[in-house]
């Protein structure tokens, strides 16, 4: 049947029952009050006509009888009561006799048949959909408790009984107390978040859903702790934002995201000055292929530039960051994939001067610690020169900011890598010395989820049934989400006049050891099937990291979780000196050099 004819089926039921409610208060009020049968015309067809146009504006007949819910019981009541009140008021102007006991009764008979009608539909519907699950009978699949009954609670349990037979929905908690011992769709709500543990023993839970998808991080924390003294696997119904547009269906569960736990409030962004510092702009990133790179792609498509240019030396992962961008953005934005070397000087400055951006995002970089201990030569030319290349090659294209993905491992670097990105720190921040463009640097720590960090890792190895290694049980990193961090890359980038090395507020550093154990937990198993093992120091690492140094560190914020380091910068000709004298060192000497400079 199609829409269309289901509205109109709608509107003629509206009808027959408003005129039934009329009838019922003639039949019982026709001694008491001065009811005529041209007065009970008159009134019915004043209602339906009123009613019928209240209900139009407010959507009544748009909403999908199968969904009703109090919002539509709330329009409903609203029509009934606006179509109402207008007849009770042009009653009393134009007739002695208001009848208002009769409008009275009328009013509460139509809400009532109006409403019961919705519902009883939506009851029949549920009824065809899934009988075993209103009739209480035995339901194959993971015995599943949902934590919250909100509207995501609600799509995800209508969803599962409809569509799914591998789970069954046996309890429902929530912290809100009206709402205990109440059902949604069937399914009972039997506590509280407090009482998880003991709900999943006393109903034999297998599986534990939390469906509230715009929940706080503290919150979320604080259930999944609850949670965690069970031994069942903890899922999540997908993100809103995934459903809406199609990337996941509402019963497709997913595992608890790590980051989501390490998450803190976000932070509100000055949108007016990034809507100015990009719109309409030529916004060039390197390394838009990577974690940070691509991540910066998508936020900056937000702020709307007239072109974004993907430059990475990975024709996959351009492909891939080109290909969802162009998706979405593909009538508004200029995008143009770019695969290049950024230690191909002469290519590096042939694409500045092709294009000429107005800002630079530079986030290629070699990143992994131990891998550049084996390789100094390497990370010299990608880390060092590639990034000398990009800046200069900026600098002569007249590019008006240029902003520089750092790392807190430039900080007293003990390895090859943090010292090549602290000698890039102050490669880029020499520049700022004369010209016209702007360079800065944004440093922070460990973001998760970048290929090569610990959750995917960790991931990884529970998948496989473990054992999950950790370097050091001592050891701690600082976290931030891919998408904090680039946010505040890019406000850092508004903000920058020059030289600035900012330094990102990470929160407090997080115990890799307390991390493998969360991640084993949430996955429904505990530390006896997955083992941790110690696996050792590896070269260049370090225990602890730091996100300045000493003599670095300040306490006044430039913005929301943003610093400006007391970093020491030299002058451009001793840098260019330096770096000029690199390669003619053997390796040893290579790195002994490059710490020994970086830490200065």
């Amino acid at each position: 049947m199609t829409r269309a004819r289901k509205r109109v089926i709608l509107i003629i039921v509206d009808i027959i029952l408003l005129s039934i409610s009329q009838g019922i208060s003639k039949f019982f009020l026709a001694k008491y009050v001065g009811i005529t049968d041209l007065s009970f015309v008159s009134i019915l067809m004043g209602i339906i006509v009123l009613y019928l146009t209240f209900a139009t504006l407010s959507n009544v007949f748009s909403t999908i009888t199968r969904y009703t819910d109090y919002k539509t019981m709330f329009r409903v009541g609203g029509s009934i009561l606006g179509a109402y009140s207008i007849v009770y008021i042009a009653e009393k102007i134009f007739y002695e006799s208001t009848n208002s006991r009769y409008i009275v009764l009328s009013m509460l008979l139509s809400f009532l048949l109006v409403i019961a009608s919705r519902l009883t539909w939506r009851e029949i519907h549920e009824f065809v959909q899934h009988p075993s699950a209103l009739l209480g009978k035995k339901v194959d699949g993971t015995k599943t408790l949902v934590v919250g009954s909100g509207d995501g609670a609600s799509l995800f349990i209508k969803t599962a009984q409809q569509k799914s037979k591998d789970l069954k929905i046996v309890a429902i908690v929530d912290d809100d107390k009206n709402k205990q011992n109440t059902y949604l769709h069937g399914v009972k709500v039997v506590g509280t978040t407090e009482q998880i543990p003991e709900i999943v023993g006393n109903y034999e839970v297998e599986q534990i859903v939390i469906a509230i998808p715009s929940l706080a991080p503290d919150d979320y924390e604080r259930i999944v702790e609850y949670c965690q003294q069970t031994e069942v696997k903890v899922n999540a119904m997908p993100k809103y934002e995934q459903v809406i547009t199609g990337k996941l269906s509402v019963s497709k569960l997913q595992e608890i995201d790590i980051a989501d736990l390490l998450g803190r409030k976000e932070v509100k962004l000055d949108q007016q000055s990034l809507k100015s510092n990009i719109k309409c702009k030529t916004v060039l990133v390197t390394g838009a292929g990577g974690s940070i790179g691509s991540e910066l792609c998508r936020q900056i498509a937000q702020f709307c530039p007239a072109r974004l240019l993907l430059l990475g030396h990975g024709e996959n992962s351009i492909y891939l960051i080109h290909k969802e961008l162009s998706s979405r953005y593909k009538d508004d934005i200029e995008l143009i994939p770019i695969i290049a070397d950024i230690q191909d000087r002469e290519r590096i400055f042939h694409i500045m001067e092709t294009y000429r951006p107005d800002r630079v995002y530079h986030a290629a970089a070699h990143k992994h610690v131990p891998l550049m201990e084996y390789n100094p030569t390497e990370a010299v030319k990608n880390n060092i020169y590639g990034t000398r290349n990009v800046a200069e090659a900026a600098k002569a294209a007249g590019v008006a900011k240029f902003v520089m993905i750092s790392t807190d491992k430039a900080v007293n670097p003990p390895n090859v890598m943090g010292a090549t990105k602290r000698v890039a720190e102050m490669v880029v921040t020499s520049l700022n010395e004369e010209g016209k463009t702007l360079f800065s640097a944004v440093r922070f720590g460990n973001v998760l989820g970048s290929r090569g960090s610990v959750v995917p890792l960790f991931k990884e190895q529970i998948a496989k049934g473990g054992p999950i290694t950790v370097t050091d049980f001592r050891m701690t990193r600082y976290f931030m989400t891919i998408p904090e961090a680039s946010r505040l890359v890019i406000q850092a980038g508004a903000l920058m006049q020059g030289g600035e090395v900012f330094v990102l507020d990470m929160g407090e550093p997080v115990k890799i050891l307390d991390l493998a154990k969360k991640m084993i937990t949430l996955s429904g198993h505990t530390e006896e099937e997955i083992q941790i093992q110690e696996a050792g120091i590896r070269p260049g690492e370090k225990l602890y990291e730091e996100l300045l140094s000493a003599k670095e560190k300040v306490n006044d914020q430039v913005y929301e979780k943003i610093f400006v380091g007391n970093v020491q910068s030299l002058p451009k000709t001793e840098v260019d000196s330096y770096v000029d004298s690199l390669l003619s060192l053997g390796a040893n000497d290579l790195k002994d050099s490059l710490v020994k400079f970086a830490q200065q």
